[in-house]
């Protein structure tokens, strides 16, 4: 059964990548980013964070990915490198709710192999683009742990600021912002 995807980026490209949705058939391959001892270390699902099997990790990320999809809550999309037809990460626009208000956040997790290679900034551009240019929203967030260099640098080369530090699933983070001009 396909479901209604709010702000799917499903189709769209880069010069790199494609994006498209993600399937079932992608979980064997995401395993490897549940494996990775730094994957999750930033994302601050205390219930993913507190599963050590990589299996059970992956079915939780799955399940939230499906939840959103059908609850239009947005979503990541695969992003697959053009060249190689690998699944290189998940990138989309996510609706969260922050400080008790709605907000479309670009939310982006790069395979490990992949990362370092300017995708995550790649996608997360894209994923801009194509909310201002559909007037999804008049400003996009993302949400960063404090400790997350990596996705800092590319939110600040997104173009984004720090708009503010609070407090999300009861972690610390500082939400990076940017307007529609």
């Amino acid at each position: 059964m396909k479901t209604t995807y709010q702000y799917s980026l499903e189709g769209q490209e880069t010069e790199r990548l494609y994006f498209r949705r993600i399937t079932e058939h992608d979980f064997d391959t995401w395993i490897a980013f549940c494996e990775y001892p730094d994957s999750l270390k930033y994302i601050f699902s205390q219930e993913q964070l507190k599963v050590e099997d990589p299996i059970e990790r992956c079915k939780m990320w799955f399940k939230r990915v499906f939840d959103r999809y059908e609850n239009g809550l947005g979503g990541m999309n695969a992003l697959i490198d053009k060249q190689t037809g690998a699944m290189v990460g998940q990138c989309g626009l996510l609706v969260q709710t922050i400080d008790d208000k709605q907000e479309l956040e670009i939310g982006y997790s790069l395979m490990p192999a992949h990362r370092g290679k300017g995708f995550a900034l790649e996608a997360a551009k894209k994923c801009k683009e194509f909310a201002f240019e559909n007037n999804y929203s008049n400003s996009l967030i993302s949400v960063i742990v404090p400790q997350n260099i990596a996705s800092i640098k590319v939110a600040l080369n997104n173009g984004m600021t720090l708009d503010k530090t609070t407090t999300s699933h009861g972690e610390l983070v500082n939400v990076f912002r940017i307007n529609k001009i």
